[in-house]
């Protein structure tokens, strides 16, 4: 037993000993491929991104000013129901109220004629001239206006007969009898119907929305650092959430008060089209401004202390560059020098000093 613990104590001691010695494995250096772009400066388009929501730039709330039983028309009122210019949109039946209009008119018929024998009299001057307007004077018509007084004392004969008082109140009477119907001020499309034929209409309730289909305005937030480069007219692409269609629009109006909240200005932008539709979400592509002397990379190639990566000798480098712009996926830059090579694709653990080849110079 002691000879065999001799043995392999002396056999262990000689494979340490062998072990030792025997060099270590050199660890192979890994270079990586990259791909690289040499800066070329130039004129980069800062253009800002937006979106919004189509509204018609005409537009109306109907609402009633009267009270009474909303009449059948020729057209049903409901959503999707067109009407011309001037065409009634609306009629309340005004029966009743009308009846008071003609008893007004009539009592101021009454009053002029009661006072014609005195004016024959006393003022035979003017009395043609009251003579015509009572031949004129229709009940089924608009009252037409008093003839001008031509002297104080016919001014104060007249007024004290209460003539023109009557005739205001008349006056008066009839403007409200107009709005027993409500005409389309201009040709559109009905958006919206809150009432139907034969429901009473009270004072003071809507009634419905009303639209001119033919222009939109789309209203879009922009920084106020770029307000000032927004101009009246510019011309604007837009496009649908699905990038499938694109629009002409133009800039139509800027609002001169900033958004204490945001920091940001409203912009209208008009469009024109008849495959559009109110409320259909767009994006618009603003141009804002040309940024000289400056290129545009990925946002993904920026590092933390605005530094990028750049390639001399087959070595990683870094440059201090400034950032003028960020959009969602690039970034402007400045103060970049021509020549330069630089990433165009981000590297997983890149370090300043790591050794790489281009991926061009690698497929030679």
């Amino acid at each position: 037993m002691g000879v065999l613990l001799i043995a392999a104590s002396v056999f262990l001691a000689i494979t340490l000993i062998a072990n030792k010695n025997k060099p270590k494995p050199v660890r192979e250096k890994v270079i990586k491929t990259v791909s690289t772009d040499t800066v070329v400066n130039g004129v980069v388009p800062i253009i800002i991104p937006a979106n919004g929501r189509l509204l018609a730039k005409r537009r109306i709330e109907l609402y009633a000013e009267v009270q009474g039983i909303f009449q059948k028309g020729n057209k049903l009122f409901r959503p999707g129901q067109k009407y011309k210019q001037g065409e009634a949109l609306i009629r309340i039946d005004d029966s009743e109220y009308y009846a008071s209009v003609q008893s007004a008119k009539s009592n101021l018929y009454n009053s002029i004629s009661a006072i014609m024998p005195d004016l024959r009299l006393d003022f035979p001057e003017v009395y043609e001239k009251w003579q015509s307007y009572l031949n004129g004077f229709d009940l089924s018509k608009a009252t037409p206006k008093l003839p001008e007084m031509s002297s104080d004392k016919e001014n104060y004969f007249i007024t004290g007969r209460n003539i023109v008082s009557n005739y205001y109140n008349v006056k008066n009477l009839e403007q409200r009898l107009s709005k027993y119907a409500i005409y389309a001020p201009f040709s559109g499309i009905l958006t919206e119907a809150l009432v139907t034929e034969g429901s009473l209409i009270r004072a003071g309730q809507k009634l419905g929305e009303f639209i001119d289909p033919s222009v939109y305005e789309m209203e879009v937030a922009i920084s106020e650092s770029y307000s000032s480069l927004l101009k009246l007219g510019e011309k604007v692409k837009l496009n649908n959430l699905d990038k499938t269609k694109t629009y002409n629009g133009v800039v139509s109006r800027v609002n001169g008060r900033v958004d204490p909240a945001t920091q940001t200005i409203t912009a209208y932008i008009e469009v024109e089209d008849e495959n559009l539709r109110e409320g259909v979400y767009l994006e618009a592509n603003l141009n804002a401004k040309q940024e000289e002397n400056a290129i545009e990379i990925s946002r993904s190639l920026l590092l933390d202390n605005n530094q990028i990566f750049v390639v001399k000798d087959s070595v990683l480098g870094v440059l201090d560059v400034k950032p003028v712009y960020f959009s969602e996926t690039n970034v402007v830059l400045k103060d970049v020098p021509n020549g330069t090579i630089i990433l165009s694709k981000p590297i997983p653990g890149a370090y300043s000093g790591m050794l790489i080849k281009n991926y061009d110079e690698y497929n030679k």
